[in-house]
């Protein structure tokens, strides 16, 4: 019998798609037999996500550790960096995985200090777009770009979630040193089941973080444009959390849409699909967003931006696919509206889907990088 890993996961922010993937992965992971563990930031995420972490404490054997982590690199880094460090030590990983750019910086830092102090653990790191997002033409991007270089000396094995995020990898941070793989993300069996709209259900859903990177000002935006393209009364719902929803709230009412958009605090997505027939994700930047795969697994229509990696879910000259621009988001909403089961048919197969992005498939090829990540450490 293969001896069971004793696994880590750490990031910082315990909200979005890299939540979703660690959850995803770690549920994998305890269900082949592996003791899994999770250290994350306590400053970020509401109730939804604090029920959550009450659903996984007991299927973790190393335990969930939450402890503040800010999201920029500051002085308060010191302090978070040495309580993160004797967590991570009390927990006596064989493998240490660090997702997003902040959980990458500390599972390679501290991998490499537990490394020195006698442990063979395997650091690995999944970017998940994080520093990658920003320009190489900004300061804060060089700095961002040249830690990524700095720190993939002490990278076992870089894990992409899409070609493009490796691509962009090269282009922006330079070929990686370390063994690199491309495993794609994936959904688990029973979200292949249709979810139909309530019916009462609004035209679209907005469902993700309240942040100008996820592109919740060009749904409002384009929501305003397609009502006069269309001359109709057009509903939809956002679903999310996060400190900019106010702002967002204020630009609905000031384009005389507060009476037909609905706000919601986070909620299973499932549950969010119910509330409109179309979804739409209009994100600036994305890697290989979650909500694209649990939306298109629910059987509902999309429209989604082509950045990163989701043309790669949807394949080339999709209907869905549109520029991350407000027009021309409306433009599709219009044409979506106005022929709603031919739009739908033009997404892809349900059995497309699942022979590529499946959980299991994700989960089993993870694993086996791990294993050997850590055979070339011993």
């Amino acid at each position: 019998m293969t001896e069971p890993l004793r696994i880590v996961h750490c990031f910082r922010s315990p909200v979005g798609g890299i939540f979703r993937h660690v959850r995803d992965l770690s549920r994998a992971q305890v269900a082949a037999g592996h003791a899994v563990g999770i250290v994350c930031d306590s400053s970020t995420g509401g109730d939804y996500e604090a029920r959550l972490f009450d659903e996984m404490r007991d299927i973790f054997a190393l335990g969930v550790a939450r402890t503040p982590m800010q999201r920029h690199v500051g002085p308060g880094d010191i302090a978070s960096a040495w309580r993160t460090c004797r967590i991570l030590k009390r927990m006596r990983p064989d493998v240490l995985h660090g997702h997003g750019a902040k959980g990458g910086v500390y599972a390679r830092l501290f991998g490499t200090v537990l490394r020195l102090g006698g442990t063979p653990v395997a650091r690995l790191y999944s970017p998940h777009g994080g520093s990658l997002h920003y320009d190489r033409g900004t300061a804060t991007g060089r700095l961002f770009f040249t830690l990524e270089r700095v720190m993939d000396r002490f990278t076992d094995h870089l894990l992409f979630v899409s070609r493009y995020e490796e691509a962009t990898f090269r282009a922006k941070v330079g070929a990686p040193r370390a063994p690199h793989t491309q495993i794609y993300n994936g959904v688990a069996a029973d979200e292949f089941e249709p979810v139909p709209a309530a019916p009462d259900a609004a035209d679209f859903l907005y469902i993700g973080m309240m942040r100008d990177l996820k592109g919740p000002d060009l749904f409002i935006e384009a929501l305003a444009e397609a009502e006069r393209r269309t001359g109709r009364t057009i509903t939809a719902h956002m679903v999310g959390d996060g400190e900019d929803r106010p702002r967002y709230e204020a630009l609905a009412a000031a384009r005389g849409l507060a009476a037909r958009i609905a706000f919601h605090a986070a909620m299973p997505a499932r549950q969010a699909f119910r509330l409109a027939r179309i979804v739409v994700v209009p994100s600036r930047a994305e890697a290989m967003p979650y909500i694209v795969l649990e939306a298109l697994a629910a059987g509902k229509p999309m429209i989604a931006s082509a950045v990163g990696g989701v043309p790669e879910i949807f394949g080339d000259g999709s209907r869905a696919l549109v520029a991350p621009d407000s027009a021309a988001i409306a433009e599709r909403m219009a044409e979506a509206l106005a022929d709603e089961a031919g739009f739908a048919a033009a997404m892809p197969p349900r059995a497309t889907l699942e022979a590529r992005f499946s959980a299991a498939a994700m989960a089993r090829q993870v694993i086996a990088v791990y294993r050997a990540a850590r055979d070339r450490r011993a």
